[in-house]
């Protein structure tokens, strides 16, 4: 039954996964005003989390409905955290997304300023879809949200779900839900992004061409650096993630045959994205499963944390679990 004044009950929450969505999750279930504990394998630089290229944008991600409320949701929340929380590495950038023709995306319900330039887009493309969006430092956001936590994360290799302490057991385990649930529909899709320094290229504008996912290619600005990708192949789980100097060339040669010039190259780093047919946001019991979210982690972690929440609201009073 839920208690007087549609609030849950503080619970004991134990959230296993300390990448972005982990994270996030972790961060709204405490502001609820929950017990929440976090519990890793990795955390920090270690994760995937902390590879990835994380501009907000909804790739790989379905299904495309409540993709886009997640979106949206998480859209929002990442604007107001730029504006009121410098250091979280989250800054507003001008989004330039290659297209072949002026049909709206999939995802355009939840871009409330997108628009279509009628010029060439950089990367090649006839036009683009330009929109205003959130892109996240992970070297920066990730100790930001793990500084918001009460308890320190708590780094330790799950081997069950059900012996793990609390109420209730919020997997967000990515990757790593497959060996905890045996769930066949989760993959990997190893990712790799060369960082270089700015050179020539612009601090403002992200560009983007998914148009074709053999060639999928990004030039994302960071405060100090770029991101320059990417890859989508599918992969062993574990499949190494030393970063490949050739793949590392042919990102850097395709942005300079666009005539663009980016910097001397950094370095490189490589992750395995977590994909399935449909992101896994459901009650289990005791558990909610929250993974599954490919390339789009920065993109929906705000979103599906609210939904988690929501789910709790719900809960029995005598034996304090889910319902």
């Amino acid at each position: 039954m839920e208690p007087s004044g549609g609030r849950a009950p503080a619970l004991q929450i134990t959230v296993v996964g300390a990448g972005v969505i982990g994270l996030t999750t972790a961060v709204v279930l405490q502001r609820d005003g929950h017990r929440v504990q976090v519990i890793a394998a990795e955390r920090g630089e270690r994760t995937t989390s902390a590879a990835a290229a994380a501009l907000w944008y909804p790739f790989q991600a379905s299904p495309p409905e409540r993709v886009n409320a997640w979106s949206r949701r998480t859209l929002d929340e990442l604007t107001r955290i730029a504006r009121e929380h410098p250091e979280a590495g989250v800054d507003l950038v001008t989004c330039l997304e290659a297209a072949d023709e002026t049909r709206l995306p999939w995802w355009a319900p939840c871009v409330p300023d997108l628009s279509i330039d009628a010029g060439p887009h950089p990367l090649g493309a006839p036009r683009s879809f330009r929109f205003t969006a959130p892109r996240v430092e992970p070297s920066l956001h990730l100790p930001w949200l793990e500084s918001r936590l009460e308890r320190p994360v708590r780094v330790e290799r799950v081997r069950s779900l059900a012996a793990v302490e609390g109420d209730c057991v919020v997997n967000c385990t990515g990757l790593g839900a497959r060996a905890l649930t045996g769930d066949a529909e989760l993959r990997a899709l190893y990712g790799q992004v060369a960082i270089t320094e700015p050179g020539e290229l612009s601090p403002d504008v992200a560009l983007g061409d998914e148009r074709s996912e053999s060639a999928l290619m990004y030039v994302i600005p960071r405060r100090r650096e770029i991101v320059i990708g990417g890859c989508v192949v599918p992969s062993p789980d574990d499949r190494s993630l030393a970063p490949d100097p050739e793949l590392t060339d042919a990102m850097l040669q395709r942005v300079r045959a666009a005539g663009l010039a980016p910097g001397r190259l950094i370095r490189a780093r490589a992750g395995l994205r977590p994909y399935r047919n449909t992101v896994r946001l459901e009650r289990e019991g005791r558990v909610i499963h929250n993974y599954g979210h490919g390339g789009a982690g920065y993109t929906l972690a705000w979103g599906c944390a609210d939904e988690v929440s929501a789910m709790l609201r719900h809960v029995d009073a005598s034996t304090r679990c889910c319902v």
